[in-house]
C-alpha cells in the first residue's frame, strides 16, 4: 500500500509538471526531458510511469474530459433553466482555466494538436458541442438572443482563451471579482435583455 501511494503521488507530480510544460510550450515543443527536469526525476524513472509524450498528453486529455463532464452534470440538471446552467458553467470554466494548469494544458493540446483527437478525447470539441447545446436550449427557452449557437460558443471559448493572457482592472490577474464581472457582462449582452444591469458597479 505504501508503494502504491508513493507511485500515485509520483504520477500526480509528473502530470502537474507535464501540464506546465504543455501549457507553455504546446505539444510539439514540449519534451520529456523538460518534464523530468521539472520533477527532479531521471528520464528513465519518468518512462516507468509514462513511456512517451503522447501517453502523457492522453492522460491529461482523459482527466480533463472527466473534469468537464463532472462540471456539466453538476449544473445542467432537470428543472434548471439552460441560461442559468450556461452562466454557471461558463463562469466555473473560466475560473478553472486560470487555476487548473491541467485543464489549461488539455485545451491547448486539443487546439494546437488536433491529430491527437483521432485516438484520444477531444476535450475542446466536447466543450464546444455542450456549450452549443446549452445555448440552443437557452434560446428556445427565451433566455438568450437568437444568434447562431455555434458562433456564440466560439465567442465564449475565444474570450476564455484571451482572458488567460489579460488582467482586468488595476488589481491585476488576482482580482477575480473584476474578471467575473466581465464574464457576466458578456453573458448579459448575449442574452439580448436590454434591461439587464450591465454596470459592474451595480449602478
Amino acid at each position: 500500500m505504501v508503494k502504491q501511494e508513493r507511485a500515485r503521488r509520483t504520477r500526480e507530480k509528473v502530470l502537474d509538471a507535464a501540464a506546465e510544460e504543455f501549457a507553455v510550450q504546446g505539444y510539439s515543443r514540449a519534451t520529456l526531458n523538460a518534464v523530468a527536469e521539472r520533477t527532479g526525476m531521471t528520464k528513465g524513472a519518468l518512462y516507468g510511469h509514462f513511456p512517451s509524450k503522447r501517453v502523457l498528453a492522453g492522460a491529461l486529455l482523459t482527466q480533463s474530459q472527466e473534469v468537464w463532464e463532472e462540471m456539466l452534470l453538476a449544473r445542467d440538471m432537470s428543472g434548471v433553466a439552460a441560461r442559468t446552467a450556461l452562466e454557471s458553467l461558463v463562469l466555473d470554466l473560466a475560473r478553472r482555466l486560470r487555476a487548473d494548469v491541467r485543464l489549461r494544458a488539455a485545451l491547448r493540446l486539443a487546439t494546437d494538436c488536433p491529430n491527437l483527437a483521432h485516438t484520444m478525447p477531444d476535450v475542446f470539441d466536447e466543450i464546444r458541442r455542450d456549450l452549443v447545446d446549452l445555448i440552443d436550449r437557452a434560446q428556445r427557452e427565451g433566455g438568450m438572443a437568437p444568434h447562431p449557437p455555434e458562433l456564440v460558443a466560439q465567442l465564449l471559448l475565444a474570450a476564455m482563451h484571451g482572458a488567460l493572457h489579460v488582467s482586468f482592472g488595476s488589481a491585476g490577474c488576482g482580482d477575480t471579482s473584476a474578471w467575473e464581472a466581465v464574464w457576466r457582462l458578456l453573458l448579459d449582452a448575449l442574452s439580448g435583455d436590454r434591461d439587464a444591469d450591465l454596470d459592474v458597479h451595480g449602478r
